[in-house]
């Protein structure tokens, strides 16, 4: 379900979190649309924190810190990349608009990224907003083979570590299903969402000035699997 918004310079920060809230979420046609509309999946697609799979090649890419991994480092640079054309995805829902917002919910500690790095380039990442205890996944992008999937497994791993329960996904993909995504009706989302916003995380709860070894990210995710 969508609803579109023709006044969007009326869409703050704080607007956009209270929709958060609710359930709903902006996106634009495209690039260059200049607005926005709400969404509200009938589906909603989830990641459940406790059933999230790591393959036994991606493990060993992960363990190997062949990428080196941050956090809130260079979101606006992470953001762009989400932006930027994809193979198989030549157009992009984030428009200026959009990347305005969200820069301001990241200005006001609700909005983080994780940054894959290798060799001082950045090749991968991905961004979403922290509220109460959920982390809405917005968007991820990759440089390089495997950099956004890193950057998920090292994301999941902050998520159990600050107390999170829930890692909403907005839609599921084939490649998300490998992760363990799934998808539940509104209302079984609703009921999630409202237990995850009774109480706080901390996305800080690992180290947020220093990169994060992969060993230890996948200690973490064996230890609530």
């Amino acid at each position: 379900m969508a609803s579109r918004d023709s006044a969007a310079s009326e869409i703050t920060p704080d607007v956009l979190l209270r929709a958060y809230a609710c359930g709903i979420f902006p996106m634009a046609e495209s690039v260059d649309d200049p607005s926005l509309f709400w969404v509200e999946p009938d589906m909603r697609g989830i990641i459940p924190l406790g059933g999230f799979r790591v393959t036994s090649r991606l493990a060993r890419t992960v363990r190997s810190d062949a990428f080196t991994v941050t956090v809130d480092r260079d979101f606006k640079a992470v953001i762009d990349g989400c932006a930027a054309p994809q193979p198989g995805r030549d157009d992009t829902w984030i428009n200026r608009r959009i990347r305005e917002l969200y820069i301001g919910l990241h200005e006001i500690g609700h909005c983080h990224s994780v940054e894959v790095w290798q060799d001082g380039d950045l090749v991968g990442g991905l961004y979403g907003v922290s509220l109460g205890r959920a982390f809405f996944g917005e968007s991820m992008f990759h440089r390089a083979r495997d950099a956004s999937k890193v950057a998920l497994v090292h994301l999941v791993a902050r998520l159990l570590a600050g107390g999170y329960i829930l890692l909403d996904t907005q839609f599921v993909t084939d490649h998300l299903k490998s992760f363990g995504a799934i998808e539940v009706p509104r209302l079984r989302y609703r009921n999630l969402l409202d237990d995850a916003l009774d109480g706080e995380a901390s996305f800080a709860a690992l180290p947020t000035d220093r990169p994060v070894a992969g060993a230890e990210a996948l200690a973490i995710i064996a230890s609530r699997s």
